[in-house]
């Protein structure tokens, strides 16, 4: 097949720069093609994945986008589809993993926001969640508790608590995603999130962060000091 990237300068092919220089030196397609391994007929790994990273938008609304979406480009199946999913999965739960092992970083936790991202991004309307941890701030469980509008969700605080108290957490962090725009919060987050915080600490529960999740980026009420954690650490 000409468009073969076997064809290509090894100095140029995505698995041998991988290894030789590591996966940091390789862009989005290049990271894809390798897992693709193959292209079409009309069209090598690396630019079959370009088109599919174009197409989308970026390389997130792509592994959330539906069989039926990715199939209508010639070399993408069943098959590769199933393959992507199960990288998502695997990112996921690589993550919620360490959340599992290893105890937060207050001040700056990337693995946190990482994993919140793995969670929520792909969700086309707000949906608002709960992570809950133990005395050692690591996970005990995570939970989409209530889904809203594309720009909108309510919520109850007494079933949060509740569902916090149940799986006997010390402290929580609560999410929600922007389907739309960026991850800024509005004076209704400000609000709710100290109303939340009040309601935690009457139920000997803290509140260590509140993530915004979008597709610009996020946004921690607790590293820009909305949110003064009251755990030590």
């Amino acid at each position: 097949m000409q468009f073969s990237i076997k064809n290509w300068p090894e100095q140029e092919r995505p698995r041998e720069r991988l290894i030789q220089y590591g996966a940091d030196s390789l862009s989005d397609a290049e990271l894809l093609a390798i897992f693709l391994r193959s292209g079409s007929q009309q069209h090598s790994a690396v630019d079959l994945a370009r088109l599919l990273i174009q197409h989308f938008g970026h390389f997130t609304a792509l592994l959330d986008a539906p069989l039926q979406e990715v199939s209508q480009f010639h070399g993408m199946g069943i098959s590769k589809y199933t393959q992507l999913m199960a990288v998502k999965e695997l990112g996921r739960r690589y993550i919620a993993e360490h959340l599992k092992q290893d105890a937060l970083e207050l001040t700056n936790s990337k693995r946190l926001r990482d994993y919140l991202r793995f969670e929520l991004l792909g969700e086309t309307q707000e949906v608002f969640a709960v992570l809950c941890l133990d005395a050692s701030l690591r996970k005990i469980a995570f939970k989409k508790l209530f889904y809203g509008s594309i720009n909108a969700c309510d919520i109850s605080i007494n079933q949060l608590l509740r569902y916090a108290i149940s799986q006997q957490a010390t402290s929580i962090v609560i999410a929600h995603n922007h389907p739309l725009g960026r991850p800024s919060p509005s004076k209704a987050d400000l609000t709710l999130t100290r109303q939340i915080q009040q309601a935690c600490q009457l139920v000997d529960i803290h509140l260590i962060d509140h993530c915004i999740i979008a597709l610009e980026g996020s946004f921690s009420f607790a590293e820009q000091q909305l949110i003064k954690p009251e755990v030590q650490y």
